[in-house]
């Protein structure tokens, strides 16, 4: 059973990639010339660049895919809360799965909110984002929260 969700949600994840590009794909040629590439932190674009940087974010998204896929073939290249025993190795490494593939997806909804936002923003400067950053930052910090509580408990 274990395997099954992994597999739905490692499906779900790469699924998430192939949005991320067919999205980006999608929104590129009606994009200006230039658009924003940053943001302070009300919401307000302080710098702009070539619509090219728009493949910035999906080829990140990208990256951290491969990157958090190799972690999970390879748990014991990562960097664990706890020493790892006999003991707790298989309660360690199926906390480590589990997070890893949600922080993955937090991952990508955060990068798709910034390119949703950088995109919506080109066309009209008084667009907020879907969602604020404060609200994707504090998701990032409760998930790590209960990580770290799982991790105690399984030590």
């Amino acid at each position: 059973m274990e395997n099954i969700l992994f597999t739905i949600f490692d499906i779900f994840n790469f699924g998430l990639v192939v949005f991320f590009w067919w999205f980006t794909l999608k929104h590129y040629k009606t994009l200006p010339k230039r658009i924003p590439v940053h943001f302070d932190f009300d919401g307000k674009a302080d710098n702009f660049g070539n619509k090219a940087y728009s493949f910035l974010t999906p080829v990140l998204g990208t990256a951290f895919y491969f990157l958090f896929t190799y972690a999970l073939r390879h748990p014991e290249s990562v960097n664990f809360p706890v020493e790892i025993t006999n003991q707790n190795r298989s309660a360690q490494f199926l906390i480590m799965e589990i997070f890893i593939r949600w922080l993955f997806v937090l991952v990508m909804l955060i990068f798709m909110n910034g390119q949703d936002y950088m995109f919506r923003y080109s066309f009209d400067e008084k667009v907020r984002p879907r969602v604020p950053l404060p609200t994707a930052i504090l998701s990032v910090i409760g998930s790590l929260i209960v990580v770290f509580i799982f991790v105690a408990i399984f030590k």
